[in-house]
């Protein structure tokens, strides 16, 4: 069954060039129409289902269009008209830390960071003991995090979000395997057979072997351009021979 259903999505930003750039151009500028507007198709006639349950693949090179697509699926940014996005269930774009305040205390940034992922205050308060023994902070709950170190930062970061709930999560990379070793091989451990087990994932990443290793399909995107559309494996050798051909066209320009 899809849970996600993107038909025709396509995004075009105009941006104005030459505009006013003094208090009095600007003012000016209120009553005449000075300036270039040019147009930016960000996303054009983008295509694809996700089933419950999947991993999806998407690869591209920076400037690609893939963060415009994740916003347009969660809403931050609207779509041309004419695109179709449809999603059943909640979804949540997933990323390490966020809203943390260094200011902050462990124990305040659970409740802060695990909100914003989805858990009630009650959930929070019956797994909050969990994610400190997880992360091997139980004598620093109390401490700022701008005391911590970067290892123990990311081991906090991880505890909690391996917890978020959600029907579809988007994310920029994986976060499996942070910390030193020991704790690389267990966070590593809990969130492949943990965490990834029959989640509805959408991921973007630069990482091919991730890809190729974690994702039933993916999708190859080129300056809001869908390129192509299959089994990971298959996709990913499709974006190397791409990028060889690019490197080499580069090259004959130069």
């Amino acid at each position: 069954m899809s849970v996600i259903n993107v038909q025709h999505l396509s995004k075009t930003f105009y941006v104005n060039e030459g505009g006013p750039r003094t208090i009095r151009e600007r003012f000016t500028h209120m009553f005449s129409q000075k300036g270039n507007v040019r147009e930016i198709k960000a996303l054009q006639n983008i295509n694809f289902k996700v089933n419950q349950g999947e991993i999806f693949g998407i690869i591209g090179r920076n400037g690609s269009g893939k963060s415009t697509l994740l916003n347009c699926l969660m809403g931050s940014i609207k779509p041309d008209k004419g695109s179709v996005i449809e999603v059943k269930g909640k979804m949540l774009r997933l990323a390490l830390g966020m809203g943390f305040d260094l200011n902050l205390s462990a124990r305040d940034n659970i409740y802060v960071n695990g909100s914003i992922l989805g858990l009630s205050f009650k959930r929070i308060g019956l797994i909050f003991d969990d994610i400190i023994g997880f992360a091997e902070l139980e004598d620093f709950v109390d401490v700022p995090v701008k005391n911590y170190s970067s290892g123990m930062m990311a081991k906090l970061k991880f505890a909690i979000a391996v917890h978020a709930q959600a029907d579809i999560f988007l994310m920029d990379e994986f976060f499996g395997g942070v910390g030193d070793e020991t704790f690389k091989r267990k966070s590593e451990y809990v969130f492949k057979n943990t965490f990834l087990d029959g989640r509805t994932i959408i991921l973007v990443s630069h990482q091919m072997p991730t890809i190729e290793q974690n994702c039933g399909r993916a999708m190859i995107i080129n300056r809001g351009v869908q390129l192509a559309l299959d089994d990971a494996q298959s996709t990913v050798k499709k974006y190397i021979h791409f990028m060889k051909k690019t490197q080499e066209r580069k090259k004959q320009n130069n």
